[in-house]
């Protein structure tokens, strides 16, 4: 029995750098290359890189946030290229982004409540009679207060407004959530409570996570299963006990042995 949630088959990606050069030849810059991956339904994939490996690119990708040159993104069954409008607006409810940066991805002009508010609104998840306690009932899972609300995210620190964050993106009650270096930009001491939330929020919601870092330590601690890149391209991908206890590409003993340098 299948039980992926998402499938992407030969996907390639590739950015247009310049107009037609002296040959009539157009320059392209190839970011991702044969990707072909499966994601279990409530699992966590760790997708660890370098910095611009094409971690994000691949994200932004499965969120039809960007245009794939090549290739398929299977969700739920379907093709994602195929959407009309209806179903695109559906899965953007079903497929959630929580940005790396807390301190630009929160509206400074708007209420934690106002931020909260404007996803149930637009895809139309409550009644305005039931919008209040849906909040407020969100604001407490992340650990935050009702009172929370009504402030501004400039009043919040790094890890809260992190907790903000990640409450906007399940707001919608999605079944995949992409989690872009949520806690690279954090203090040491506060990505261990973020990591605790994420991982306590996937139990309870059951929700498929595709956990994307440069720092395998991370990525261990919350992950069922790791994917390697380099590149735009996949290198290794194995469960966690595998990727650490018997990596296969030079690239990723490279990764573990920086750790260790650093441990």
């Amino acid at each position: 029995m299948n039980n992926n949630l998402l499938e992407i088959k030969d996907l390639n990606m590739c950015y247009r750098l310049d107009s037609n050069n002296l040959f009539g030849k157009r320059k392209y810059l190839h970011v991702l290359k044969n990707i072909n991956l499966n994601i279990e339904e409530g699992k966590v994939i760790g997708l660890v890189g370098e910095s611009g490996c094409g971690k994000s690119t691949l994200g932004k990708c499965i969120l039809a946030l960007e245009e794939i040159s090549s290739g398929e993104i299977i969700f739920d069954g379907k093709n994602i290229e195929t959407y009309n409008k209806d179903e695109l607006k559906q899965y953007r409810k079903m497929a959630q982004l929580i940005f790396q940066n807390p301190y630009s991805s929160l509206n400074p002009r708007m209420t934690i409540y106002e931020t909260l508010k404007e996803p149930l609104i637009i895809h139309k998840i409550c009644s305005n009679k039931d919008i209040k306690e849906k909040i407020e009932d969100m604001l407490n899972m992340v650990g935050l207060k009702n009172d929370d609300g009504k402030k501004y995210p400039h009043e919040f620190s790094g890890g809260q407004r992190q907790r903000i964050a990640i409450a906007r993106a399940l707001i919608t009650s999605p079944k995949f959530i992409i989690a872009d270096e949520p806690v690279s930009a954090l203090d040491v001491s506060i990505q261990a409570q973020i990591i605790n939330l994420l991982a306590d929020l996937k139990e309870k919601f059951n929700l498929t996570i595709l956990f994307i870092s440069h720092d395998l330590n991370i990525v261990r601690y919350i992950s069922d299963n790791i994917i390697i890149m380099n590149h735009g391209e996949i290198i290794e991908q194995g469960s966690s006990t595998e990727i650490f206890n018997n990596p296969q590409s030079d690239y990723t003993k490279t990764l573990l042995n920086a750790i260790l340098k650093i441990s």
